[in-house]
C-alpha cells in the first residue's frame, strides 16, 4: 500500500470514527447531561494521550506548552467543541455535519486575514460559494430555520481557529501533547455546559457506561488515525478525504436517528464540499 493510499484509508477511518463518536454522544444525551458526557470523554482522552506522551518522555507541563499559539488552539478547541456538540444534540446530526464541512473554507479565509496568505479570485469565489452553501442549510429567517443550527456555525469558527493555530505551534510540541490538551479542553467545556444548561450529574447505568467507553475508545482511535494520516503521504491527496465524514454522518443520521435531510440541506452540503475540494485543488496548483 502506497503512503498516499495508507493516508487516505487512515483519514477515512478517522472520519468514520468521529461520526460514530457523535452518534454515541447524541444517543447518550437523551439520558445524561451533555456537559457530563463531554467531561468524561475529555478526561479519558486526555489521560490516554497523556500516558502515551509520558511514555515517550514528553512533558505535559512545560514552557513550550504555554506559547500563545497553543493557548489559542486550546481556547478555539473549547469553543469549537461546545458549538458543534450543542448543534447536533439540539438540532440534527445531518445538518450539523453538513455545516462542519465548511471548516476548510473558514481556515482558508482565516489564513488570508491573520497569516497573510495570498488567495486569488478563484479561491475567493469558492469561499463565497461555501458560505452560500452554509446559508442554504441554516436558512435564517426562512420556514425551515433551526436556531440550534447556529451552534454549528460557532463550532466551525472554533475548529477553523484551532487548525489555524496549529499551523504556528512550535515544532518542539508533539502531536501527543497537542492531542492530550485537545481532549483536556473538553473538561472545562463540560463544566461550562453543566452550569449553563443546569444539568445535574447523573449516575450512568451499565449500558450507558458501555456506550461512554465505546465513544471514548472510538474517539481516541479516530484522533490518532487523523494525526497518523496527516503524517504520511501528500496532504493535497489525503486532506479531501476529510469530506467522507459527511457521508458517514448522513448514514448514521438516517439509519440510527431516522433523520431525513431535505433538498436544500443536501444541495448546501454539496456546494460546500465542492467549494472545499476546489480550494484544496487550487492550493496544489499555486504552491
Amino acid at each position: 500500500m502506497s503512503d498516499n493510499l495508507r493516508g487516505a484509508v487512515l483519514m477515512s477511518l478517522a472520519m468514520a470514527g468521529f461520526a460514530l463518536e457523535d452518534m454515541f454522544i447524541k444517543l447518550l444525551a437523551d439520558a445524561l447531561p451533555v456537559g457530563q458526557i463531554l467531561l468524561i470523554l475529555g478526561a479519558g482522552g486526555a489521560v490516554a494521550f497523556g500516558a502515551v506522551a509520558r511514555s515517550k518522555g514528553q512533558q505535559l507541563l512545560s514552557p513550550a506548552l504555554l506559547t500563545p499559539a497553543l493557548l489559542l488552539r486550546n481556547a478555539a478547541e473549547l469553543v469549537g467543541t461546545v458549538g458543534f456538540v450543542l448543534s447536533f444534540v439540539l438540532a440534527s446530526l445531518a445538518t450539523a455535519s453538513a455545516i462542519l464541512q465548511a471548516a476548510p473554507l473558514f481556515v482558508t479565509l482565516g489564513a488570508v486575514l491573520f497569516l497573510g496568505e495570498k488567495v486569488g479570485w478563484r479561491r475567493w469565489t469558492a469561499i463565497a460559494l461555501g458560505f452560500f452553501g452554509v446559508m442554504l442549510i441554516v436558512r435564517p429567517g426562512m420556514a425551515g430555520f433551526e436556531p440550534a443550527s447556529l451552534f454549528a456555525v460557532v463550532g466551525v469558527i472554533g475548529l477553523a481557529g484551532r487548525d489555524l493555530a496549529t499551523r504556528v505551534i512550535p515544532a518542539a510540541v508533539s502531536s501527543y501533547q497537542i492531542s492530550s490538551w485537545a481532549f483536556a479542553m473538553m473538561v472545562p467545556a463540560g463544566f461550562f455546559l453543566m452550569v449553563v444548561m443546569e444539568g445535574a450529574a447523573v449516575m450512568p447505568t451499565f449500558m450507558q457506561l458501555l456506550s461512554l467507553t465505546a465513544a471514548l475508545g472510538i474517539g481516541v482511535l479516530a484522533y490518532y488515525a487523523l494525526v497518523a494520516a496527516m503524517r504520511v503521504g501528500e496532504l493535497s491527496f489525503i486532506t479531501p478525504f476529510r469530506y467522507t465524514r459527511m457521508l458517514f454522518a448522513l448514514i448514521v443520521a438516517v439509519l440510527v436517528f431516522g433523520e431525513r435531510p431535505d433538498g436544500l440541506t443536501l444541495i448546501g452540503a454539496t456546494v460546500i464540499v465542492a467549494a472545499g475540494m476546489f480550494t484544496l485543488w487550487r492550493e496544489t496548483k499555486v504552491t
